[in-house]
């Protein structure tokens, strides 16, 4: 097989951007049959040995694309808009393939959105049938009294539907407001700003935080990174239940 540069294999296993390979590479975090790397190097997949933080890297090139971001606020969650406005896929500058958010976050909303162009993955982790919990972190005005507290965590009814009861953690409170952390195990429109609605709360800031095992980790505002393989495979997993529908 013919040898490629080492950044291409990196980003064909989807550990990360070639961009971001080249830097792990001048940190000296990626090594070659126990060798650190050096730029500029070429590798022959099926004979060199390839390490990044001392796990071996996978070089099996991927069929499909897939994307963790840490969306800002003021970008849309889309991939193009009518009216000019940023989009998320507007930070994806070095990604080649044509991928899609998986769910949204509106506008004004930060926090973990996954994109990929495999639309079955897709298809099933926004169909209700899975329910991958969300975790949110949700800083409301003022303090969280235990009526609005039940009100929360009640099987409200938002634009006409009966949304299953959110799992709600009141943390701390001070002058500015008080932080919630709220599981939801579905996604209808803007679901937690109309909770909080209802409940008589106004968000301040709202982010997500994790989907199911998947969580942000650091990851910067604004910043993205690719799906290892095991991550992958955790959603793959989760969505192949069998079902009768």
């Amino acid at each position: 097989m013919q040898k490629i540069k080492l950044q291409k294999l990196l980003a064909d296993a989807g550990i990360m951007s070639r961009r971001a390979a080249e830097e792990q590479i001048k940190l000296g975090n990626v090594s070659v049959n126990g060798h650190v790397a050096e730029i500029g190097m070429r590798v022959d997949p099926r004979q060199d040995t390839v390490t990044y933080r001392g796990k071996r890297v996978i070089s099996e090139r991927r069929e499909h694309t897939y994307i963790m971001m840490n969306k800002p606020r003021g970008y849309l969650s889309a991939t193009s808009d009518d009216r000019g406005r940023k989009c998320v896929t507007d930070l994806l500058d070095t990604v080649s393939a044509r991928v899609y958010p998986v769910g949204r976050l509106d506008l004004i909303s930060e926090g973990m959105l996954l994109l990929t162009d495999d639309g079955e993955l897709k298809n099933r982790l926004t169909h209700p049938r899975y329910s991958l919990p969300k975790l949110y972190r949700v800083k409301v005005g003022g303090e969280v009294s235990e009526e609005q507290y039940e009100i929360l965590t009640s099987e409200l009814v938002i634009d006409g539907y009966k949304i299953n009861p959110a799992e709600v953690t009141v943390g701390e409170s001070d002058e500015s407001g008080t932080v919630l952390k709220i599981t939801l195990t579905e996604g209808r429109n803007r679901q937690i700003r109309k909770m909080c609605e209802a409940a008589g709360l106004t968000v301040k800031r709202l982010s997500r935080i994790s989907i199911g095992n998947l969580k942000l980790d650091g990851l910067p505002v604004g910043k993205w990174r690719y799906l290892d393989n095991d991550e992958v495979e955790y959603l793959k997993r989760a969505t192949r239940r069998e079902s009768n529908v």
